[in-house]
C-alpha cells in the first residue's frame, strides 16, 4: 500500500471542497471496495477523506410518500428496514443477494453505487486494462470473457457493473442526491448515473469529480409483486452472471431491469410494455443489438430464462 494522507470533515460540503482541493482524493466510509483496490495498487489515492462521521445514515419518508436513504446507511440497515421490506421488496432482496452479512454490515448505500467492476483483467495489474490504465488496451477482448458484458460494450471495454442494489434502484427509478464543493445540492436520476464504457471506460459514473453523494431517494411505492433473481456460479461470494429485478402488477403489466450484462444496470423502458407478452418479448427488446463473445453468448439465453422464472414467481405471488 502506498502512503496517503487522511482527514475527517464536519459537513458534506466540506468533504466535497476537500476533494476538489486535492486532485485524486477519495472519500471513504465502509471501505469494502476501496481498501481492496488500494492494497492491490489498482487505486492509489494520495488523500482519503473520511465521510463516516457526517451523519448521513438515516432512512426517512419523503413528502410525496417515497423514501430518502442517507448515503451512509449500511446495506444491512437498508435491507432490514421495515418500510423497505414492505414497499420496496425488490431492493431488500437484491441487497441480501449481493454480499455476505459481514460485508453488508460495513458497505454503504453510496459506496455500493460507486463500486468498481470485478472484471479479472481490471484486478490483474499485469494485464492491459483501459479501465485501470486508460489507453493501455483491453485484455478481456479476446481473452476469457465468460463473466463479462454482452450489451452496451465498446472496443475499449467489456466489463460489467457488479452491484445488485443498483439494479433494483434502476428498476425503482431512484434519484441520487449530491452536493458540490460550493454546497450546491444536485440530483442525478439513476438512469443517468452509471455510464456505458465508450472510449472512456475509466469513468464509471456521471458524478463530477469531488461531488459527494448525500442520499438516494425512491419515489412512491409501485405496489405489485417484487422479485429479484440472481444466477451465479456458486450460491454465495459470487457476482451475477445474470440477475433480474422485476415488479409485476395485478393486471400483468410491469417493469424489468437486468444485472450482470452491461457496464451499468440495464433497463430499456420500452421493453417494459412487453411484460404481459412474456420473457421472450421483453428480452428481444431489452437485449436487441447485443454484442456477445463466443464464451458469454449463453448470457442472452440465460437472461431470458431467468426473466421467465422471475415473472413466474411474481405472478404466483400476486
Amino acid at each position: 500500500m502506498r502512503p496517503f494522507t487522511y482527514e475527517r470533515v464536519s459537513t458534506p460540503a466540506a468533504a466535497a471542497a476537500a476533494a476538489r482541493a486535492r486532485p485524486g482524493a477519495k472519500f471513504i466510509a465502509g471501505g469494502t471496495n476501496l481498501l481492496d483496490l488500494m492494497k492491490l495498487e489498482i487505486e492509489a489515492p494520495p488523500h482519503l477523506i473520511d465521510v463516516g462521521p457526517l451523519g448521513l445514515d438515516r432512512i426517512e419518508e419523503t413528502e410525496d410518500g417515497g423514501l430518502r436513504i442517507g448515503a451512509l446507511v449500511t446495506n444491512t440497515d437498508l435491507a432490514s428496514n421495515d418500510r423497505v421490506r414492505r414497499d420496496y421488496g425488490v431492493l431488500s432482496r437484491a441487497i441480501v443477494a449481493g454480499a455476505s452479512g459481514q460485508l453488508r454490515n460495513k458497505a454503504t448505500t453510496a459506496g455500493n453505487l460507486l463500486q468498481r467492476t470485478r472484471c479479472p483483467y481490471f484486478y490483474d495489474t499485469n494485464q492491459a486494462c483501459n479501465k485501470r490504465k486508460p489507453g493501455s488496451g483491453c485484455s478481456a477482448i479476446g481473452g476469457v470473457s465468460r463473466q463479462l458484458a454482452v450489451i452496451g460494450v465498446s472496443e475499449s471495454c467489456i466489463a460489467t457493473h457488479p452491484s445488485d442494489m443498483a439494479v433494483a434502484m434502476r428498476l425503482l427509478d431512484a434519484q441520487v442526491e449530491t452536493v458540490t464543493a460550493a454546497g450546491e445540492a444536485k440530483v442525478i436520476p439513476i438512469a443517468d448515473f452509471h455510464r456505458l464504457p465508450g472510449d472512456q471506460p475509466h469513468i464509471d459514473t456521471t458524478l463530477p469529480p469531488g461531488d459527494l453523494i448525500t442520499a438516494v431517494t425512491l419515489p412512491r411505492p409501485l405496489g405489485g409483486a417484487h422479485v429479484y433473481r440472481k444466477v451465479r456460479d456458486r450460491a454465495s461470494y459470487a457476482f451475477a452472471l445474470v440477475s433480474v429485478a422485476t415488479v409485476v402488477q395485478s393486471d400483468g403489466s410491469g417493469r424489468v431491469a437486468f444485472g450482470g450484462l452491461a457496464h451499468r444496470p440495464w433497463r430499456v423502458e420500452a421493453a417494459d410494455a412487453a411484460v404481459p407478452q412474456g420473457a421472450k418479448a421483453v428480452a428481444d427488446l431489452a437485449l436487441a443489438g447485443f454484442q456477445a463473445t463466443e464464451q458469454n453468448r449463453f448470457k442472452v439465453t440465460l437472461a431470458e430464462r431467468t426473466l421467465a422464472a422471475a415473472l413466474s414467481d411474481a405472478r404466483m405471488s400476486r
